[in-house]
């Protein structure tokens, strides 16, 4: 079993930043992407941004300049650095993997999602 485990957020102002921490764990033998999505009430869940193994890295356009996401491999980490944030942020964030358990297998898996709320 992998596990993906979110940290990070919170309640911030607009035009604050936050960043949010995701830690994947348990059976992991190699990680071909990871990544975050959100999902606002009402509204679908959305990629926000998402890092390959092959360097790649994808934005929403609604994050762009404003949003980085980085990855430590040396611990199955990503990051989330969220920047000059608007009340259309507010969303919870759910962390998302595609990883290898094994040399042939590999399963999608995300986080119970975290809140960020942007608010005065």
């Amino acid at each position: 079993q992998v596990q993906l485990v979110e940290s990070g957020g919170g309640l911030v102002q607009p035009g604050g930043s936050l960043t949010l921490s995701c830690a994947a764990s348990g059976n992991i033998f190699s990680i071909i992407a990871m990544g975050w999505y959100r999902q606002a009430p009402g509204n679908q869940r959305e990629l926000v941004a998402i890092s390959t193994n092959g360097g790649r890295i994808t934005y929403a356009d609604s994050v762009k300049g404003r949003f980085t996401i980085s990855r430590d491999n040396a611990m199955n980490t990503v990051y989330l650095q969220m920047s000059s944030m608007k009340p259309d942020d507010t969303a919870v964030y759910y962390c998302n993997g595609h990883i290898y358990y094994n040399t042939n297998g590999w399963n999608e898996y995300w986080g119970q999602g975290t809140q960020v709320t942007v608010s005065a």
